[in-house]
């Protein structure tokens, strides 16, 4: 299944929905990625896709430091999931793939 792209998610929290956008790219084989929300951008580690179930992890400061784990569940150009900080309760996470812009012919 492939998974890169823009995706742009919408985790929902005790606080309220906070935005963020995902790049999913392979390099060499390997996903790698990068989360930009809340005015950082992120890295993200320890991406695994296993059939249609990604998971990875990040760090972030805003609006809290904490670390975070995603497991989500990738249908098509749509996913769903949750993310975990520490012992506090799960987040509902869903996410859109952006459109990948149709090439101008000449």
């Amino acid at each position: 299944m492939a998974v890169e792209g823009i995706w742009d998610l919408a985790v929902s929290t005790p606080i309220g929905t906070i935005k963020a956008v995902v790049e999913l790219s392979r390099k060499a084989g390997v996903l790698t990625g990068t989360a930009h929300g809340a005015g950082e951008d992120v890295p993200l580690g320890d991406i695994t896709l296993d059939g249609d179930r990604l998971t990875w992890e990040q760090a972030i400061t805003k609006p809290l430091r904490l670390n975070l784990a995603f497991a989500v569940t990738v249908d098509g150009d749509t996913l769903t999931g949750t993310s975990t900080a520490g012992r506090l309760p799960a987040s509902k996470v869903t996410g859109r793939r952006r459109a990948v812009p149709a090439a101008v012919e000449r």
